[in-house]
């Protein structure tokens, strides 16, 4: 990454058309199938803990954290992450996932799930959750469902279903 002038800076709502089309260039029409990306459709992710890297004014990458609930107990889950094909390899990934859980940290959030290859999330402490703890609202392979307290502890006896943060009962 030394050869890249690299800035990561907080979504802005100007930032989502572009981010869209990186997410179609990276993903492309089969990530409306899967069961992250169906917890996250149509939901507000957060805008002050999703962030976009930049070289130049070039959007290069993007994540975000969308807050969901497992069981009663409220959490973040980080992604989509999504870094244009040319950039990889290149520590833009490693920069935006500690940038946004920095700031979640620093806004005293507690826990962070995502759907995502262990080998390559498990360096910023994400461990695998153990199987039939937590559940995915649809299909979802077990060995790839993710936690990383923010806070020891944090994970200690929570179970339960994921869900949007909002369709917790009053």
């Amino acid at each position: 990454m030394s050869d890249l002038s690299l800035t990561i800076l907080p979504e802005t709502a100007d930032d989502a058309a572009a981010i869209e089309r990186l997410h179609e260039r990276t993903f492309g029409p089969g990530r409306y199938v899967l069961t992250a990306y169906r917890l996250r459709e149509g939901r507000g992710h957060r805008p002050d803990l999703s962030f976009t890297a930049r070289v130049g004014t070039l959007l290069i990458g993007s994540t975000r954290l969308t807050p969901v609930c497992v069981g009663d107990v409220k959490a973040l889950m980080l992604g989509p992450l999504t870094v244009e094909p040319p950039f990889r390899e290149r520590g833009v990934g490693k920069a935006l996932i500690e940038r946004a859980l920095a700031e979640a940290k620093k806004r005293g959030h507690r826990l962070v799930l995502l759907v995502g290859d262990e080998p390559y999330y498990g360096r910023f402490g994400f461990k695998p959750i153990p199987r039939r703890q937590v559940m995915m609202p649809g299909p979802v392979n077990p060995a790839r469902l993710l936690v990383l307290e923010l806070v020891e502890g944090a994970f200690a006896g929570v179970t339960g279903t994921v869900r949007p943060d909002w369709e917790l009962p009053a």
